[in-house]
């Protein structure tokens, strides 16, 4: 594959005005025939000559499933019984059988990741059905008390009454233009997401691109807004960092999956700055918990690492809603190009992680790209801060990349791609790799026709690159299809692909379970704060935040780690303690920090 490194070093040398350079690529040099490496983001060449970039595969033609059961086992699509039969139905109803394509999309479409098919579902918890949903229960809160809440649970991110604020921006963004002020009321955009099985199959970029996503999210929640600030949280099982202490030596490590608790920390961490830095949001607070327990003949801990990414920023209040496409508005793609990453990526999340072949899981994994998403963001501000927005709708390219951003922009009203117009990085890929790929940081939007030409100028002075993609119909359906006529990979009606699947129904029992009473000797107190003191939710968290600009944009009023806790020992309410107890303590201080 062509590397975003690649794609941002190429790109220097045309904007120094250097002609004719296609594809540079980073190589290191090895003298071991058997190096380390990581084979999520490396290959290793054995020499290098004139055929590295040579190409002899051909992508492969559409293909017609016959056993769709078989098929979903094959791809790891995720799909329940009743979800398989509705499709063997479909297929009967149409009188043919359905793509290759159509039931990947089905699959990404209809995940928990991008459609909550589990948390929307019906629970029977010893044989009783529960009135509501786990989704319900969820907004019952807002339900209840609206407060100031502007949008929630129906957009990409959620809107709350922010204050009448001042904008400085250029009078225009299409060409050179003084600055100006002016005020305009707000809303605050808020958002919370998951990343949780990216980041254990490859921490750096799991995090790095769960913390891109929600960033995209809430660049475009109603007709665009901007990002401020982020925020990560981590659980993991023990990281057992140093041999482990001994509450860690308590319970045997298994053969991770695919990276230690440790390994995960340290690079989930870097992943999340990483992007943070290179886009230009600081990632100013977050939370970290490691917990592992044997009990009762049962083991918990956190081996499936849970990642969230979450953030704030602010829009304007009269572009916190979307409005509804029209028949003949223009369908348009923002970002990179299309390349073998990220198959499959919402239906694999679906399952417990290692249910798959690690050829499927590692497949569904994104790459990093920061450097494009902020050109693409900086374009869509220019359209958001503008005095009039012209954005009609606007979605990200999460899970199920094209499928699912390009079908939720034309849901209510049906829509036409053009595969040609999709650009493509990989000249290998297969129609339902085109179309369900996860790369290169992307958006997608509907504008009326009138206003292509504002974004295209505006998208040429940020180097974003832009593209016209096809148009929404008024009939309903969502088609892929090509110029010259060869079998559309996709041609469903939406209300197929969104409207019927089979609703997910969840059953379970409850379980007695027992624990031992908690017991404690109050003469071991300091022993006891001591190793407090010693866990990663407590300790100090220099090794994870410590290595990168916290305060990027220099909009941050005060660091979150700044000026040490000062507490009077008299406020411990521990009348007990006496000399050695508070040398304890303070020695406990003194190596409360975990070291990498």
């Amino acid at each position: 594959m062509v590397t975003p490194w690649s794609t941002n070093a190429v790109e220097i040398t045309q904007n120094m005005g250097i002609e004719g350079i296609i594809r540079i690529e980073e190589y290191t040099f090895f003298e071991n025939p058997n190096p380390p490496y990581d084979p999520m983001l490396q290959r290793v060449y054995h020499e290098l000559g004139q055929d590295l970039f040579a190409i002899d595969k051909k992508p492969e033609p559409v293909r017609y499933i016959d056993d769709i059961s078989a098929y979903n086992k094959e791809e790891g699509l995720a799909l329940s019984a009743d979800e398989v039969q509705y499709l063997d139905n479909l297929g009967k109803k149409l009188n043919r059988k359905l793509t290759d394509s159509e039931i990947f999309g089905f699959s990404q479409v209809n995940s928990e990741h991008c459609r909550h098919k589990i948390f929307n579902g019906t629970f029977v918890v010893d044989g009783e059905e529960k009135p509501s949903s786990l989704f319900q229960l969820i907004k019952l809160t807002t339900t209840t008390n609206p407060n100031r809440v502007v949008s929630a649970y129906k957009d990409n991110c959620a809107f709350i009454q922010g204050p009448i604020i001042e904008q400085f921006a250029p009078a225009r963004q299409d060409v050179p233009e003084y600055f100006k002020t002016e005020q305009f009321e707000s809303v605050l955009s808020i958002k919370a997401e998951t990343h949780n099985f990216p980041t254990t199959v490859e921490p750096f970029n799991g995090a790095a691109t769960g913390s891109g996503g929600e960033i995209r999210d809430r660049i475009a929640g109603g007709k665009a807004s901007m990002p401020l600030a982020g925020t990560a949280v981590y659980m993991t099982s023990y990281p057992r960092l140093d041999g482990g202490r001994k509450w860690e030596k308590n319970i045997k490590p298994r053969p991770w999956l695919y990276q230690s608790p440790g390994e995960i920390l340290i690079k989930a961490s870097n992943g999340a700055s990483d992007f943070g830095n290179k886009f230009g949001q600081p990632l100013i607070c977050g939370s970290l918990m490691t917990f592992e327990h044997f009990e009762d003949q049962k083991e918990f801990g956190f081996d499936k690492v849970i990642m969230l990414a979450g953030g704030i920023g602010y829009g304007k209040k009269k572009d916190s809603l979307k409005d509804e496409p029209e028949k003949g508005d223009k369908i348009v793609l923002m970002g990179g190009d299309n390349y073998r990453i990220g198959m499959g990526g919402g239906a694999v999340s679906s399952v417990a992680t290692g249910e798959f072949a690690n050829a499927i899981e590692l497949n569904a994994v994104q790459r990093s790209n920061p450097e494009m998403q902020k050109r693409v963001a900086n374009a869509i501000r220019a359209l958001a801060e503008s005095d009039h927005n012209p954005i009609v709708s606007i979605h990200d390219h999460g899970a199920g990349g094209h499928l699912n951003c390009l079908s939720e922009l034309v849901e209510h009203i049906g829509g036409k791609i053009q595969i040609e117009k999709l650009p493509i990085g990989d000249p290998t890929l297969s129609d339902k790799e085109i179309v369900g790929n996860e790369s290169q940081e992307r958006m997608g939007l509907v504008l009326k026709e009138k206003d292509t030409e504002l974004l295209q100028n505006i998208s040429a002075r940020e180097r974003a690159p832009m593209y016209i993609i096809g148009e929404t119909t008024g009939d309903h359906q969502f088609t892929f299809e090509h110029s010259d006529g060869r079998p559309k990979p996709i041609d469903l009606k939406i209300e197929d692909m969104f409207g019927n699947p089979p609703k997910t129904m969840m059953r379970d029992v409850n379980i007695a379970n027992h624990y031992q009473e908690l017991s404690y000797d109050i003469s071991k107190l300091p022993e006891y704060v001591k190793d407090v003191l010693q866990l990663e939710e407590v300790a100090c968290k220099d090794w994870l935040t410590n290595k990168v600009d916290r305060s990027v944009t220099g909009k941050v009023a005060k660091q979150q780690c700044a000026g040490p806790l000062q507490l009077p020992l008299n406020n411990l309410g521990v009348s007990a303690l006496d000399y050695q107890g508070i040398k304890g303590l303070a020695t406990a201080l003194g190596h409360a920090r975990p070291q990498p």
